[in-house]
């Protein structure tokens, strides 16, 4: 078995909500197999949530820009929110932004021109003046003959959806909504197999010693589990510009409107970052540590 050390039992404490002591058992039982003791801490009735969110830990910026159907979102990061704020970064992530709208990843970005030199070079010239390591970590360009909406929410978070039908303002709500909601997938359709299958296991496991009658206790799990793939899909959910509906009947009532993808990204996410004190980032940008 492998060995069950402190950050494993972090982690599950922090996707599920559990006490330390409930977390550590639940990793005994499962071998230390995290996916596999979480879902023993549900259907134990011990875990609070499920939360899988990634950590978001870097700082930085997600720049956007558009024209027309053409239409991209950037992260860029800083070691501080100090400096993800400074004019010259700002300049720096839209100028970047703009350069992206003609290329297709993040590597071609990296070495396209921009202002007399490269993209790489201006991030050399930013790393020198703010004292600080800036990277332009990836990219998501949406480009298409269908409706491309485009939403970046307060620097943090970025969002391009590509939707067949409605109207332009319909794709930016539903770029708003994915923001605010982060739905894994769009529809029921695209939720994997397997994962509807572990809900319906789980789902048995929280009532199989109720009593009820097989036909009931099969209904109750369709139940749970429609309620989970609901909240987990974009169309299942209730519509943040209009909470009265969920998202599918937003799109069925402008027209049959259909969403064909979505990216979302967040800054940082997935990234470690050195827990600093403010004290010391203080002195770190008054140049005195």
């Amino acid at each position: 078995m492998a060995e069950i050390t402190a950050t494993l039992v972090k982690e599950l404490r922090e996707r599920t909500g559990a006490g330390m002591m409930e977390c550590k058992k639940a990793l005994v039982e499962n071998a230390a197999d995290i996916e596999a003791a979480a879902d023993w801490l549900r259907k134990t009735g011990l875990a609070k949530a499920d939360k899988k969110a990634s950590r978001v830990a870097a700082e930085g910026r997600i720049a956007m820009a558009q024209s027309g159907n053409n239409a991209v979102i950037v992260e860029i990061n800083s070691e501080t929110d100090f400096v993800a704020k400074d004019a010259g970064f700002l300049a720096f992530s839209d100028a970047v932004a703009q350069a992206a709208l003609q290329v297709d990843d993040i590597d071609a970005l990296k070495v396209a021109k921009l202002d007399g030199g490269s993209v790489e070079d201006l991030r050399s010239a930013l790393i020198a003046k703010v004292g600080e390591n800036v990277q332009v970590r990836r990219m998501a360009r949406m480009q298409s003959d269908n409706t491309i909406g485009a939403y970046v929410h307060g620097g943090r978070i970025g969002v391009l959806i590509e939707v067949k039908g409605g109207t332009p303002e319909l794709a930016r709500g539903l770029a708003m909504h994915i923001a605010a909601m982060n739905p894994p997938y769009i529809s029921p359709a695209h939720v994997p197999a397997d994962f509807v299958a572990r809900e319906k296991e789980i789902a048995l496991a929280q009532v199989r010693d109720s009593g009820k009658p097989a036909e009931i206790l099969e209904k109750m799990i369709s139940g749970k589990v429609a309620k989970t793939v609901s909240e987990i899909t974009l169309t299942g959910q209730p519509y943040v510009m209009d909470t009265n509906q969920t998202v599918e009947a937003a799109l069925k009532a402008a027209g049959g409107a259909q969403v064909l993808s979505f990216v979302r990204l967040a800054v940082g996410e997935g990234i470690e970052k050195q827990a600093d004190d403010f004290a010391a980032e203080v002195m770190k940008q008054a140049g005195l540590a």
